[in-house]
Protein backbone atom coordinates (compact mmCIF):
# COMPACT_ATOMS: atom_id res chain seq x y z
CA UNK A 1 0.00 0.00 0.00
CA UNK A 2 1.17 3.50 -0.70
CA UNK A 3 1.28 6.14 2.05
CA UNK A 4 -1.90 8.21 2.30
CA UNK A 5 -3.88 5.51 0.47
CA UNK A 6 -7.25 4.72 1.98
CA UNK A 7 -6.84 1.60 4.10
CA UNK A 8 -10.05 0.77 5.86
CA UNK A 9 -13.36 2.30 6.78
CA UNK A 10 -15.17 1.54 10.00
CA UNK A 11 -18.43 3.39 10.48
CA UNK A 12 -17.69 6.72 8.81
CA UNK A 13 -14.04 6.75 9.88
CA UNK A 14 -11.41 6.18 7.23
CA UNK A 15 -8.08 4.74 8.40
CA UNK A 16 -5.11 5.68 6.23
CA UNK A 17 -1.50 4.56 6.31
CA UNK A 18 0.62 7.70 6.56
CA UNK A 19 4.27 8.39 7.27
CA UNK A 20 5.00 9.08 10.93
CA UNK A 21 6.09 12.60 9.94
CA UNK A 22 2.93 13.34 7.90
CA UNK A 23 1.42 16.68 9.07
CA UNK A 24 -1.74 15.02 10.44
CA UNK A 25 0.30 12.39 12.30
CA UNK A 26 2.56 15.11 13.72
CA UNK A 27 -0.43 17.16 14.90
CA UNK A 28 -2.13 14.17 16.55
CA UNK A 29 1.16 13.06 18.14
CA UNK A 30 1.57 16.55 19.58
CA UNK A 31 -1.99 16.36 20.94
CA UNK A 32 -1.31 13.03 22.66
CA UNK A 33 1.88 14.48 24.14
CA UNK A 34 -0.22 17.32 25.63
CA UNK A 35 -2.59 14.69 27.03
CA UNK A 36 0.42 13.12 28.77
CA UNK A 37 1.43 16.53 30.13
CA UNK A 38 -2.07 17.02 31.57
CA UNK A 39 -2.21 13.56 33.12
CA UNK A 40 1.42 12.99 34.16
CA UNK A 41 3.07 16.40 34.12
CA UNK A 42 5.45 15.62 31.25
CA UNK A 43 5.63 14.28 27.70
CA UNK A 44 6.43 10.67 26.81
CA UNK A 45 10.21 10.47 26.48
CA UNK A 46 10.34 7.07 24.74
CA UNK A 47 12.83 7.38 21.86
CA UNK A 48 11.07 7.20 18.50
CA UNK A 49 12.46 7.47 14.98
CA UNK A 50 9.97 8.16 12.14
CA UNK A 51 11.43 5.41 9.95
CA UNK A 52 10.50 2.81 12.60
CA UNK A 53 6.91 3.18 11.38
CA UNK A 54 7.67 2.46 7.73
CA UNK A 55 6.37 -0.84 6.31
CA UNK A 56 7.25 -3.64 6.58
CA UNK A 57 8.95 -2.97 9.98
CA UNK A 58 6.21 -0.68 11.21
CA UNK A 59 3.12 1.25 10.25
CA UNK A 60 1.33 4.42 11.28
CA UNK A 61 -2.39 5.05 10.81
CA UNK A 62 -4.46 8.23 11.00
CA UNK A 63 -8.23 8.01 11.30
CA UNK A 64 -10.27 10.62 9.44
CA UNK A 65 -13.85 11.63 10.12
CA UNK A 66 -15.31 13.92 7.45
CA UNK A 67 -11.75 14.38 6.13
CA UNK A 68 -10.54 15.68 9.50
CA UNK A 69 -7.87 13.76 11.45
CA UNK A 70 -9.36 12.42 14.69
CA UNK A 71 -7.29 9.38 15.70
CA UNK A 72 -3.84 7.89 15.31
CA UNK A 73 -1.68 4.98 16.31
CA UNK A 74 1.15 2.90 15.05
CA UNK A 75 3.29 -0.14 15.61
CA UNK A 76 7.00 -0.71 15.24
CA UNK A 77 8.97 -3.96 15.18
CA UNK A 78 10.76 -4.75 18.43
CA UNK A 79 12.88 -7.83 17.93
CA UNK A 80 14.33 -8.78 21.29
CA UNK A 81 16.01 -5.40 21.69
CA UNK A 82 15.71 -5.50 25.46
CA UNK A 83 14.50 -7.53 28.39
CA UNK A 84 10.90 -8.78 28.13
CA UNK A 85 10.72 -8.24 24.37
CA UNK A 86 10.82 -11.12 21.87
CA UNK A 87 11.70 -11.63 18.25
CA UNK A 88 8.48 -10.95 16.37
CA UNK A 89 7.07 -8.31 18.73
CA UNK A 90 5.25 -5.20 17.51
CA UNK A 91 5.10 -2.29 19.95
CA UNK A 92 2.08 0.01 19.83
CA UNK A 93 2.79 3.73 20.07
CA UNK A 94 0.83 6.98 19.98
CA UNK A 95 -2.67 5.50 20.23
CA UNK A 96 -4.90 8.55 20.49
CA UNK A 97 -8.43 9.77 19.76
CA UNK A 98 -9.27 13.46 19.98
CA UNK A 99 -11.62 14.19 22.92
CA UNK A 100 -14.59 15.21 20.77
CA UNK A 101 -14.51 11.88 18.88
CA UNK A 102 -14.17 9.58 21.90
CA UNK A 103 -16.83 7.05 22.84
CA UNK A 104 -17.60 6.03 19.26
CA UNK A 105 -15.45 2.89 18.98
CA UNK A 106 -12.63 4.61 17.11
CA UNK A 107 -9.89 3.39 19.45
CA UNK A 108 -11.18 -0.19 19.21
CA UNK A 109 -11.31 0.00 15.39
CA UNK A 110 -7.83 1.52 15.24
CA UNK A 111 -6.45 -1.12 17.60
CA UNK A 112 -7.98 -3.94 15.55
CA UNK A 113 -6.44 -2.57 12.35
CA UNK A 114 -3.02 -2.16 13.97
CA UNK A 115 -3.18 -5.77 15.20
CA UNK A 116 -4.30 -6.99 11.76
CA UNK A 117 -1.52 -5.18 9.90
CA UNK A 118 1.12 -6.27 12.42
CA UNK A 119 0.04 -9.91 11.98
CA UNK A 120 0.09 -9.53 8.20
CA UNK A 121 3.64 -8.20 8.47
CA UNK A 122 4.64 -11.37 10.34
CA UNK A 123 4.59 -9.96 13.86
CA UNK A 124 3.68 -12.56 16.49
CA UNK A 125 2.81 -10.48 19.54
CA UNK A 126 1.76 -6.92 20.31
CA UNK A 127 3.27 -5.19 23.33
CA UNK A 128 2.52 -1.77 24.74
CA UNK A 129 3.16 0.51 27.66
CA UNK A 130 0.53 2.80 29.14
CA UNK A 131 0.02 4.50 32.47
CA UNK A 132 -2.23 4.18 35.48
CA UNK A 133 -3.65 7.66 34.80
CA UNK A 134 -5.16 6.33 31.56
CA UNK A 135 -7.81 3.95 32.93
CA UNK A 136 -9.84 4.10 29.70
CA UNK A 137 -6.81 2.84 27.74
CA UNK A 138 -6.22 0.03 30.22
CA UNK A 139 -9.90 -0.94 30.03
CA UNK A 140 -9.75 -0.98 26.21
CA UNK A 141 -6.68 -3.20 26.11
CA UNK A 142 -8.08 -5.64 28.69
CA UNK A 143 -11.41 -5.83 26.85
CA UNK A 144 -9.53 -6.62 23.62
CA UNK A 145 -7.68 -9.60 25.09
CA UNK A 146 -4.45 -8.02 26.29
CA UNK A 147 -2.84 -9.35 29.46
CA UNK A 148 -0.55 -7.56 31.87
CA UNK A 149 3.10 -8.11 30.96
CA UNK A 150 6.47 -7.34 32.57
CA UNK A 151 7.52 -3.73 32.24
CA UNK A 152 9.92 -2.79 29.45
CA UNK A 153 11.26 0.39 27.92
CA UNK A 154 12.19 3.71 29.50
CA UNK A 155 9.40 3.44 32.09
CA UNK A 156 10.48 0.01 33.38
CA UNK A 157 10.19 0.15 37.14
CA UNK A 158 8.07 3.32 37.12
CA UNK A 159 5.11 2.99 39.52
CA UNK A 160 2.66 4.57 37.04
CA UNK A 161 3.69 2.34 34.13
CA UNK A 162 1.70 -0.71 33.04
CA UNK A 163 2.66 -3.00 30.17
CA UNK A 164 0.41 -5.36 28.26
CA UNK A 165 0.78 -7.97 25.53
CA UNK A 166 -1.38 -10.01 23.18
CA UNK A 167 -0.47 -12.90 20.92
CA UNK A 168 -1.44 -12.37 17.29
CA UNK A 169 -2.83 -15.03 14.97
CA UNK A 170 -0.38 -16.26 12.37
CA UNK A 171 -1.02 -14.74 8.96
CA UNK A 172 -0.92 -16.92 5.87
CA UNK A 173 1.67 -16.10 3.20
CA UNK A 174 -1.12 -14.98 0.84
CA UNK A 175 -2.51 -12.59 3.43
CA UNK A 176 0.96 -11.14 4.20
CA UNK A 177 1.33 -10.18 0.53
CA UNK A 178 -1.54 -7.68 1.04
CA UNK A 179 0.47 -5.38 3.33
Amino acid sequence: MLPDQSFSSVRSVELRIVPFDHPDAVALSAAVQQEYVQRYGDEDVTPIEPDEFTPPRGLFLVGYLDDGPVACGGWRARDNEEEHLRVGDAELKRMYVVPEARGNGLARALLAELERTAALAGRRRVVLETGTKQPEAIALYLSCGYIEAPQFGVYRGHPCSRCFSKLLPAATPDARAQV
